[in-house]
């Protein structure tokens, strides 16, 4: 292999550096995977051997502010580079969790044996920057080829849990197979030792990054796996009628829903990443309240029962209060864009709709994306026709009222009672309040309209 992707010169220049001083920079981990496969890799992770690491620091004090991201783990880092640079090491398992290794800094490793230490064999190749030779000790390049995920090291895979859940990402992203081998690996392993932020980056990664996430969370159920996420796994065989949901249970819905809302991503991570798992959550109380009634299946009040497991699931994983509450907007309000349609909603319904959404930073059309991917995510005669006129209303209806993006600004704010004579109080609350109603009633935007009208029918507050 003789061309790379482009690099910073300076960082080749580094890699020469550490060269002259009589040791050699290998770029590890996913880089080489990406540039086999044609895709751009963000990830500078250089593998230094033949130097200590007390040289090598020595080396990259000559191009900046050495930080030890890691020591421990013989990680450094060149501040103002975007690029780790390691010592070779080897892992023993000495505890429970993810971190629970004593690592061995070896500068002398053969890359063989330090690439055995990697979770599969497709990670376990390597490029020296400098010639562009790649290095594969473990039959790597084939299995790319071949599409098989295959475990680097069949005896130390299961050290480390989060591997089971780096295979569920890795094979949606990058549909390939794992063999017999690797499923019986993560099938046995067990994920409650791993704390929730890692837990969290994996699924960001399976949500975010794959055209076809539902090919990851099939392969946690498939493995036994889904059983650590209980409000998830709680989906799986649970009936729908047939009527709206002939494509089946909740949790088949639920994979085409998250597959439809991966298609429609924009490239805005953060809002992406809400719609995503508010797509997986959606229907998460549906357990907790499906019943056959009248020869039916239904799932009365399931968006509201479906608030509290959407935020244990999220609190496992540790997110953000943010994130949490975003999510949980979503899943309160999911068919809100369908049954306003529906009912012809008032305008009033769409303004308070909008505060509410806003109030946990959402907005229409954050609800409609999810809509859309929930109508689309079934076998409906007007979903396999890509045709959701219900969503297609809402989305007009909230454009024409102003509140697609973002809900209406109070009009009447505490000052404008100050303005007519009133002394803040706990009135105030009552009086605004009213205001608010009215105005998502009228459409009214004059605050002394509003106060005119508000005043006449309120009672004055006690002296």
């Amino acid at each position: 292999m003789t061309e790379l992707a482009s690099h910073d010169p300076e960082i080749l220049r580094i890699a020469g550096s550490i060269r002259d001083a009589g040791g050699r920079a290998l770029l590890v981990g996913g880089y080489a995977r990406d540039l086999l496969l044609g895709l751009e890799s963000k990830d500078l992770d250089f593998e230094v051997y033949g130097l200590p690491i007390e040289s090598l620091e020595t080396v990259l004090s000559t191009w900046g502010e050495v930080i030890a991201v890691g020591k421990a783990f013989g990680v450094l880092r060149v501040k103002g580079i975007d690029a780790d640079f390691s010592i070779p090491r080897r892992d023993s398992k000495m505890g429970r969790g993810h971190r629970g290794f004593l690592v061995e800094l070896d500068p002398t490793l053969s890359f063989a044996e330090a690439a055995r230490r990697r979770d599969v064999t497709i990670n376990s190749m390597a490029i020296d920057p400098l010639t562009g030779e790649l290095l594969d000790a473990h039959g790597g390049r084939d299995d790319l080829a071949r599409r098989v995920l295959r475990a680097t090291d069949a005896a130390k895979f299961a050290e480390d849990s989060l591997r089971a859940l780096r295979v569920a990402q890795f094979r949606a992203r990058f549909e390939m197979e794992p063999d017999a081998e690797l499923r019986s690996i993560c099938s046995g392993i067990d994920l409650s030792d791993l704390p929730g932020e890692r837990m969290f980056e994996e699924l960001r990664k399976l949500l975010l990054r794959a055209r076809r996430p539902s090919v990851g969370f099939e392969f946690l159920r498939e493995t036994g796996l889904l059983r650590f996420f209980p409000q998830i796994a709680a989906m799986v065989g649970v009936p729908q009628d047939k009527e709206w949901h002939p494509e089946g249970t909740v949790w088949e819905h639920t994979m085409l829903v998250v597959d439809e809302a991966a298609a429609a991503r924009t490239g805005d991570e953060a809002e992406d990443l809400v719609v995503m798992l508010g797509a997986l959550l959606h229907d998460v109380g549906k357990p907790l309240t499906t019943v056959e009634m009248g020869g039916r299946i239904r799932s009365p009040l399931h968006e509201e029962r479906g608030l509290l497991p959407a935020r244990e699931f999220l609190s496992r994983l540790h997110v953000s209060n943010q994130l949490v509450d975003q999510v949980s907007g979503l899943v309160l309000h999911h068919l809100a864009p369908t049954f306003f349609s529906r009912g012809a909603a008032s305008p009033r319904a769409y303004r308070r709709l909008a505060r509410k959404l806003d109030a946990v930073g959402l907005n229409a059309r954050v609800l409609w994306r999810l809509a859309q991917a929930d109508h689309f995510g079934r076998t409906t005669p007007d979903a396999l026709a890509r045709q959701f006129p219900a969503g297609d209303e809402f989305l007009r209806r909230a454009s024409e009222l102003s509140v697609e993006v973002q809900a209406t600004p109070d009009a009447v704010l505490g000052r404008h009672l100050v303005a007519r004579g009133y002394k803040p109080s706990p009135w105030f609350g009552k009086a605004l309040a009213a205001c608010r109603d009215l105005a998502d009633e009228t459409g009214w935007t004059d605050p002394d309209q509003i106060l005119d009208r508000v005043l006449l029918g309120l009672s004055p507050p006690e002296a």
